[in-house]
């Protein structure tokens, strides 16, 4: 089962999303439920289109990108996935990082948008927790059985972006900052080699 459901995560983590993000930036501005809520309808919307749009897989790829720029805390988002090595990183090699990053996601994970062909994703709720909110929605594949899906949003660096996701209860993000903590393992902490081989990653 476990997986099985691996494509699935991949796919919705980019849209995609740790629930104690410690780099997450100071105040809460005027983030409210309802703007969550609205920020993940979009989001979701934007998705199933995506969805019911017959393009290529590299035409998907693409949409998947701006979809993710969109609506995803992409800055907060690559820190956390490079983990503790992001503080030696210099300011430029951050900005590269982000970069490949995003397009990591988009084609690590846009590659599973076949897989939601003739399927939906809908928003069921909203909760209140400390970083901002918690959207939960379910998805619907053909013929497969609905699972949940957990949209954390935030509006901690100065706009309401969602910084991770949750899928059957697995965090995507902290999966993303392991797989990529063992890539730069393999490249002896060298940043740069890491940030050329994202590039070509996924």
């Amino acid at each position: 089962m476990l997986n099985k459901s691996l494509p699935r995560r991949s796919f919705l983590t980019s849209a995609a999303a740790a629930s104690a993000l410690a780099t997450l930036p100071a105040p809460l501005l005027a983030l409210t439920e309802a703007g969550a809520r609205s920020l993940v309808d979009s989001l979701v919307g934007d998705i199933n289109k995506v969805i019911a749009s017959g393009k290529s897989e590299s035409a998907m790829i693409k949409d998947f990108e701006k979809i993710f720029v969109r609506y995803a805390d992409v800055p907060i988002m690559a820190r956390y996935a490079l983990g503790p090595d992001g503080r030696r990183a210099s300011k430029a090699q951050m900005r590269s990082f982000t970069k490949a990053f995003q397009s990591y996601v988009a084609r690590k994970y846009g590659r599973q948008f076949r897989e939601f062909i003739g399927g939906r994703v809908e928003v069921k709720g909203t909760r209140k927790i400390k970083a901002g909110y918690e959207i939960r929605a379910t998805a619907h594949l053909k013929g497969e059985a609905p699972f949940n899906v957990t949209f954390l949003v935030s509006d901690k660096s100065g706009r309401e972006r969602f910084f991770n996701m949750f899928v059957e209860g697995v965090n995507l993000l902290l999966t993303e900052r392991t797989e990529i903590g063992a890539m730069l393992d393999r490249r002896k902490g060298n940043i740069d080699q890491l940030i050329a081989d994202l590039q070509k990653a996924g």
